[in-house]
């Protein structure tokens, strides 16, 4: 699996907690992020958002 790039705008208050939190797992920003985008119920939360946003506007297709 080849690897794309995502740009984040955050502010720095938001960046500092991110560094904090990464620190202590020993990990470097890039990491803790993606580590935390994978997390199980990602994939779950992701599905309901998805079928609530359907039911909102009807289905698209």
């Amino acid at each position: 699996m080849g690897s794309k790039v995502l740009s984040l705008r955050m502010d720095g208050e938001l960046l500092e907690r991110i560094r904090r939190h990464a620190a202590k797992r020993g990990m470097s920003v890039q990491d803790y992020v993606i580590r935390t985008l994978m997390r199980e119920d990602f994939d779950e939360r992701f599905k309901t958002s998805v079928d609530e946003t359907e039911r909102f506007y009807g289905q698209v297709g």
